[in-house]
C-alpha cells in the first residue's frame, strides 16, 4: 500500500545509460536547498573519483544478497552483471525527518519504487536523440565495447516506459534540463499536503467565527 509522506518527498530520476542523468542530478542537488541524494548500495567496483558512502555504498555480493533476503531494500536491480539497490529504512527515516531525497536509479529500479510502499515523484530523463546518446555513452569510456552495445540496445526499451513516469525532461541542454527539474521540485513542495502545517499556522491567525 502506498502511503503519504507527511514531511519529506522522494524524487526519482531515471534514464537510459548515457543520457547524462548523474550530471543533471548532481547539478540539481547542488542548486536546490534541502534536497539530498539517497545513497544507493552497489556490488560494482568504484569508478575513478568515487567515494564509498559518498557516491555509493560499495558492498560485496554476499552482503547485497543478505539485504535482499531480509527485505531491507526499497528497490534493487541487476544491471549488466552488477547489483544496485536503495536502503528502505534509511529512506523512511530521511523522509520522516523532513528531508527531500533524490534517487538516481535505473528504469527497472524506478518501476519497483512506484509499486512500493513509499510515495514518490518519478522523472524520466531522455536524450535529444539516439546519436547523442551513442556519443555520450562511448565518450565516457567506463564500459567495454560489449557492455556499451548492450546498454544502447536496452535504451529504446527503457525510453518506451516514459509514460509510466510523472514527469519527462529532455536533456538537450544541461541548464534547461536542470531548470525544469528545479521547477518540478518546487511544484511538489507547494502541494497542499506538504504545506498543511503552514496552512494551520495561517488559519490560527484568523478570528474565531462569531
Amino acid at each position: 500500500m502506498t502511503v503519504s509522506n507527511a514531511d519529506g518527498s522522494l524524487f526519482v530520476i531515471s534514464a537510459p545509460s548515457g543520457t547524462g542523468k548523474s550530471t543533471v542530478a548532481r547539478r540539481l542537488v547542488e542548486q536546490t536547498a534541502g534536497l539530498e541524494f539517497s545513497i544507493s548500495f552497489t556490488t560494482r567496483d568504484p569508478r575513478p573519483g568515487e567515494r564509498d558512502g559518498g557516491d555509493y555504498h560499495f558492498v560485496d555480493a554476499a552482503c547485497f544478497q543478505s539485504m535482499i533476503d531480509r527485505d531491507e531494500l526499497l528497490e534493487w536491480a541487476d544491471v549488466f552483471g552488477r547489483r544496485y539497490g536503495t536502503g528502505l529504512a534509511a529512506t523512511r527515516d530521511g523522509l520522516a525527518a523532513g528531508d527531500d531525497l533524490l534517487l538516481d536509479i535505473d528504469v527497472q529500479g524506478a518501476r519497483q519504487v512506484r509499486e512500493g510502499p513509499i510515495r514518490s515523484v518519478s522523472i524520466m530523463l531522455l536524450p535529444p536523440d539516439f546519436a547523442t546518446l551513442d556519443a555520450r555513452l562511448r565518450g565516457r569510456g567506463s564500459e567495454g565495447g560489449a557492455e556499451q552495445r548492450d546498454r544502447l540496445a536496452r535504451a529504446r526499451q527503457e525510453a518506451l516506459e516514459f509514460g509510466d513516469f510523472d514527469f519527462l525532461v529532455i536533456n538537450d541542454q544541461l541548464d534547461r534540463a536542470v531548470a525544469e527539474l528545479t521547477a518540478i521540485v518546487a511544484a511538489e513542495r507547494c502541494r497542499a499536503r506538504r504545506r498543511r502545517r503552514a496552512a494551520e499556522r495561517v488559519l490560527a491567525t484568523f478570528p474565531d467565527p462569531v
